[in-house]
């Protein structure tokens, strides 16, 4: 059994995709959302900021905030319309230290 929240059962000969999140390395494919590539690996994108919950994306078209995940270089991204790239470093937090970001 997978330990993501998603299962791919088609596409599955389109080219990996190498990314990192949480200092993870994790794989998708080509043509993945990122929502779709950390999924297919984890149960959730990040813990909820008011409760005891983790997040795993909500409308899943870039209306709500659910699926925001962070950049290493400090800018945030929604996860469920953004492409993933070969390389991306990305968080599920961001931290104080980062731009924009309150202390």
């Amino acid at each position: 059994m997978s330990a993501g929240r998603l299962v791919r059962l088609a596409e599955t000969a389109r080219a990996p995709v190498g990314f990192t999140f949480d200092g993870e390395a994790l794989t998708g494919l080509e043509g993945d959302t990122v929502l779709t590539a950390i999924l297919l690996s984890r149960r959730a994108l990040r813990d909820a900021e008011f409760g005891p919950e983790a997040r795993a994306g909500f409308c899943l078209m870039g209306a709500c905030q659910d699926c925001w995940v962070w950049q290493e270089d400090g800018p945030r991204l929604r996860a469920c319309s953004t492409p993933l790239t070969e390389g991306m470093r990305l968080r599920s937090a961001a931290t104080a230290d980062w731009p924009g970001v309150p202390a």
